[in-house]
């Protein structure tokens, strides 16, 4: 790796770093820089995974005081993310390459999607939520019989979230043991329209169910996939991410989230046309 790589590596993994601890998405930056130095996108996703790990413990501790009154709801939620990174890490290892060069355009497309969409799903979501719990206090004419009879409409419409809130937060953590990219952005648009708490409370929580995520799916990388790691890669992305993330979480809240959404875009889509030039042999 020359200097001038280094120095792109470094600066992504700040740039992540930062991007994570405020909105999620960080490896829209790291990916697409180390895929377009001629990482595969396998050892690419792996060693980026182990990088960031640092920052998101600077981030999630930066969100310290955001965490403040949420150790049930962390309780509840920890083991569904542990799970489900263990989960998406095991089939990022023993799937071949080959399928995880082919999935990786689709799941770069829908997290682009997800990152563009973020806020009318959000307000869509909690639509839907209000209109559930309006129609489980409606009693049995309007189906508020169907979950728990038997239950206040409060009770079972809390039953409904709760399990909810946890089943998403496990298929996030799959998603994000097997591709990193947007799971914070996921997690913020899934807990902020399912639970009653600000955004910033919700971006903390979000801070340490992915950092929880990529330490499992780390953990897994190292264990079983030790040949698809580039540790001089893990080494500038931890070192610079852990920066990062300490920025983010003291100075991210200042940043438009529309610039921040319209530099994700135009990252993934670099990513996404490096990626598919490859396989088609534009380069």
């Amino acid at each position: 790796m020359t200097w001038l790589e280094i120095c792109l590596v470094l600066l992504a993994g700040l740039w992540a770093g930062t991007i994570n601890a405020v909105v999620g998405s960080g490896t829209l930056v790291t990916f697409p820089v180390l895929v377009a130095l001629g990482y595969s996108p396998l050892v690419a996703t792996v060693s980026n995974g182990i990088g960031l790990v640092a920052g998101g413990v600077s981030g999630a501790w930066g969100y310290r005081r955001e965490l403040r009154g949420q150790g049930r709801r962390l309780a509840m939620l920890l083991p569904a993310s542990v799970v489900g990174g263990a989960l998406g890490a095991v089939m990022l290892l023993r799937l071949p390459e080959s399928s995880f060069e082919t999935v990786v355009p689709v799941l770069i497309v829908v997290a682009l999607v997800l990152v563009v969409l973020q806020p009318r799903l959000q307000a869509r979501l909690r639509r839907r939520n209000e209109a559930r719990v309006a129609a489980l206090a409606g009693g049995p004419a309007d189906g508020g019989a169907v979950v728990g009879a038997g239950s206040p409409p409060q009770v079972r419409a809390s039953r409904w979230l709760v399990g909810t809130t946890v089943l998403a937060t496990f298929l996030i953590g799959v998603y994000g043991g097997y591709f990193t990219a947007a799971q914070g952005v996921m997690l913020v648009a899934v807990l902020g329209s399912l639970l009653d708490e600000t955004l910033q409370r919700v971006n903390g929580l979000k801070n340490v169910l992915t950092l929880v995520v990529n330490v499992v799916s780390a953990a897994f990388y190292v264990l079983f996939g030790y040949q698809t790691i580039d540790w001089l890669v893990v080494a500038l992305i931890a070192a610079s991410s852990l920066v990062g993330g300490a920025i983010g979480a003291r100075y991210g809240r200042r940043l438009p989230p529309t610039a921040l959404r319209a530099a994700i875009v135009v990252l993934g889509v670099v990513a996404l046309l490096r990626i598919l030039g490859t396989q088609v042999g534009w380069w």
